[in-house]
């Protein structure tokens, strides 16, 4: 049975969302690519095939930098109506073809017209960006209860090769998040390079663990076509197998580098998400629920409209079902320094990072390391600089 929500003409409330119309901007981003093609064409400037980079790394932080905040959420009586309404879901539905357009492009260039290896890395490195786009749309999709939905977000997972995020990130990441058991969440000294291979093998062997448990219990085969990471790994197979078959084997390294960078950017953006955060024990001796103050918060606008309000992860994950249009700004969360386009760029520059990071983690929990999530064989020198930060407050 349906359930129907009073619009704001109901209530008698004037309010609209100003960024209606705005979210579309995330959909088109995979257009990217006819755009560097047409400028290549134009100009003979190779550079223009490296656009994915230049986008997030330096044109995103500039807009979060001079566009004003946007912590404006929607009238609480309004918020299932606002989740109700198609138009938020087509844009996903719109996203995901013309990645698979853009990235089928990319491939046709890279094996079929004449490119130098400057421009194959380039175009390659940039559809590895737009791919990680994907891993958003179908991080959005996971968390709805339609099956449609989530066979979209396997479909949306095929190019970059990671199907095994659909189950561990609604079964793992969202039941473990802020804990050191989670292989997703970064802790206080753990640098970006330390944590990719951590979560990386950690996410696909909880991944396998949580999907072998679920069939054991159905009193099926691992080893079945039951088994969605399988399934979600040879979708990518499928995918890659025929655009070789298609392509030729130079294909190849375009998938390897593309694949490899959706993952590193993807990863940068765990890494940020529950940075140093830490769920407490209860007298039980369980954790506590997840709350707003277990992940950092953004309201950027710019990169909140091209990662479909990833930002506002605190209400995500206090509501991982909500719709991400009627996603809310917590106040009362951690909030990061800029937007995801900042702040993923010093993740890949410890230093820098812990420059601007670990302090923020310090002040938050009033300089107390019981109550960070802290890296163990960085204990030492985590605690020697909290000591330092807090003789300087």
């Amino acid at each position: 049975m349906s359930v129907t929500h009073p619009t704001p003409a109901d209530l008698g409330i004037t309010w609209r969302d100003r960024k209606r119309y705005l979210f579309i901007i995330s959909a088109l981003l995979p257009l990217l690519i006819f755009v560097a093609w047409g400028l290549v064409e134009l100009t003979g400037w190779e550079v223009f095939w490296f656009i994915g980079p230049i986008v997030f790394h330096v044109l995103m932080p500039l807009a979060d930098t001079w566009v004003r905040k946007d912590p404006e959420n929607p009238p609480p009586e309004l918020v299932g109506w606002l989740e109700n309404d198609r138009y938020y879901r087509a844009i996903i539905y719109m996203l995901i073809p013309l990645q698979y357009t853009a990235t089928f492009l990319a491939a046709w260039i890279v094996t079929q017209q004449d490119i130098s290896w400057v421009g194959y890395l380039g175009l390659s490195w940039s559809v590895g960006y737009l791919t990680a786009l994907a891993i958003n749309a179908a991080h959005e999709l996971g968390h709805k209860k339609e099956t449609v939905n989530r066979w979209i977000a396997r479909i949306a997972l095929a190019p970059c090769c990671y199907g095994h995020f659909y189950v561990e990130h609604n079964r793992g990441h969202h039941v473990r998040v802020a804990t050191p058991e989670d292989p997703a969440s970064s802790r206080v000294g753990e640098s970006f390079w330390t944590f990719l291979p951590r979560t990386a093998i950690g996410g696909i062997r909880s991944a396998w663990n949580l999907e072998a448990t679920r069939l054991r219990r159905r009193g099926d085969r691992v080893l079945s076509v039951h088994n969605d990471v399988l399934n979600a790994w040879a979708m990518s197979v499928v995918l890659w197998g025929a655009m070789i078959a298609l392509l030729g084997p130079a294909l190849i390294p375009f998938i390897v580098i593309s694949a490899g960078v959706s993952i590193l950017i993807f990863e940068s953006v765990n890494y940020l998400e529950h940075y140093g955060l830490l769920r407490q024990k209860t007298a039980s001796g369980r954790y506590e629920r997840c709350a707003p103050r277990h992940s950092w918060n953004s309201c950027a606008m710019p990169s909140n409209l091209m990662l479909l309000q990833l930002q506002r992860h605190s209400d995500h994950h206090a509501n991982p079902t909500r719709e991400y249009q009627a996603l809310q700004h917590m106040e009362d969360a951690p909030q990061l320094p800029s937007g995801y386009g900042t702040v993923m760029t010093l993740a890949l520059f410890p230093p820098l990072w812990r420059h601007v990071m670990d302090k923020r983690v310090f002040d938050f929990y009033g300089n107390d390391p019981s109550l960070m999530n802290i890296h163990p064989p960085k204990r030492e020198k985590v605690l020697a600089r909290i000591a330092k930060h807090k003789a300087h407050a």
